[in-house]
């Protein structure tokens, strides 16, 4: 299972974060065991059950889109409802011809895929959406081009060349003042990924991808979100929203002593804010606690949660913290937007809970040494505040 300290192993843990992470590529030879994780009759599955309208899922060749009539047709349903419905042997041809598939955000309908991409979450520390990427031929579907965030790339079935240019513009973003300018000359490294191999690739490097081993390919791309120095001041400006001299209007008709004396309490808030230490710390601790997470309804429960210790339960924010309140007696549980305080008694039930993994009522109560039916009250606060779920009902 790909979670949090499953990614931890395979990606180097703490060397990983110091020496890699955000600088240079680096390739993990069979570091990932695929088995479960994604297969073709998963694939087959997903198209044929799902209403999946581009770009959602799309053809790509030559870094060009497929015009989707090539492939689908319109279908309406008697509630005049439109959608697009995959003809197989159209797209059979399609991908033929050299067309690659690109399905996105995977992880939301295929649970495998959903449980490693929370585990990579956990352990960077950011959101995580996966792609999943099929190609039969050597000819690329998306060219010679850079992504605007960090990716973690899995090989799951076949093989697949990568050619890796670096970068040709310093940690370029989607808002940028100026495009890369495309590399000359050979790539930095060759790569072929077989499967279970694992390839991490910074934002801002160029590279072209193609199917040339003669055989098909199917490969996970994990696009990591990018936190960058305009994300980290857009914070710290919603920090400084109680402070007056963030309130006031600006002065556009004053003189220019009284914009230039606005301009001076604007720029002293700001300097004594980035002067501490901990801005990054606190930066951090907020986004990981106040993050949403990913909903997922308790159903049947809705007005409270049975004493049955079979039922399992799983935080759905994947980057809660928990606090040790010394010599108050009390802990305070933070995830998705909201806090809560409990006794220390509730300590081994939070931590638990904090790992990630579905986890039962029973198992809570006894790493705690509590009764079934106080963990299921304490729980309950936490499903009503939408940061855990039941997952499992034992119904």
């Amino acid at each position: 299972m790909l979670d949090s300290a499953s990614w931890a192993g395979r990606l180097g843990g703490d060397t990983f974060l110091a020496q890699t992470y955000n600088r240079s590529y680096a390739l993990f030879a069979g570091a990932a065991d695929t088995a479960g994780l994604f297969s073709w009759d998963d694939l087959n599955r997903i198209i044929a059950t799902q209403r999946l309208e581009p770009p959602r899922l799309r053809l790509s060749v030559d870094g060009e889109m497929v015009p989707v009539h090539r492939y689908a047709v319109p279908t309406t349903t008697r509630r005049a409802v439109t959608w697009s419905r995959i003809l197989p042997a159209e797209l059979h041809a399609q991908l033929k011809d050299g067309a690659s598939l690109v399905l996105d955000s995977i992880e939301k309908i295929h649970p495998p895929i959903g449980v490693a991409a929370e585990g990579l979450e956990h352990f960077l520390g950011t959101p995580v959406q996966v792609n999943a990427y099929a190609s039969w031929t050597e000819r690329e579907g998306f060219g010679l081009h850079w992504d605007d965030h960090d990716v973690v790339v899995v090989q799951v079935h076949g093989s697949k060349r990568w050619r890796l240019y670096g970068a040709t513009r310093e940690a370029p973003t989607f808002r940028d003042v100026e495009s890369p300018e495309k590399p000359e000359g050979d790539p930095v490294a060759d790569i072929v990924l077989d499967p279970g191999d694992v390839l991490y690739l910074p934002r801002g490097w160029w590279h072209a991808v193609t199917a040339d081993q003669g055989t098909e390919s199917l490969h996970l791309t994990f696009g990591l979100v990018s936190h960058t120095g305009a994300d980290l001041l857009h914070w710290v400006v919603d920090q400084l929203r109680s402070v007056l001299a963030l309130r006031k209007d600006v002065p556009r008709f004053a003189s220019l002593p009284d914009q230039s004396d606005f301009l001076a309490a604007l720029r002293r808030e700001l300097l004594d804010e980035l002067a501490d230490p901990r801005l990054v710390e606190r930066w951090a601790e907020s986004i990981d606690t106040t993050h949403h997470g990913h909903a997922i309804p308790s159903l049947p429960y809705v007005n409270t949660l049975p004493a049955r210790p079979e039922i399992a339960v799983r935080l759905t924010a994947p980057r809660g913290r928990l606090v040790e309140n010394g010599g108050h007696g009390s802990v305070t549980f933070s995830a998705a937007g909201t806090a809560w305080d409990f006794a220390d008694s509730a300590a081994p039930v939070l931590r638990l809970l904090l790992l990630g993994q579905p986890v039962t009522l029973g198992d809570l109560a006894e790493s705690a040494g509590l009764e079934v039916k106080e963990v299921a009250e304490l729980v309950w606060l936490l499903v009503e505040g939408q940061t855990v779920a039941v997952v499992g009902t034992g119904l």
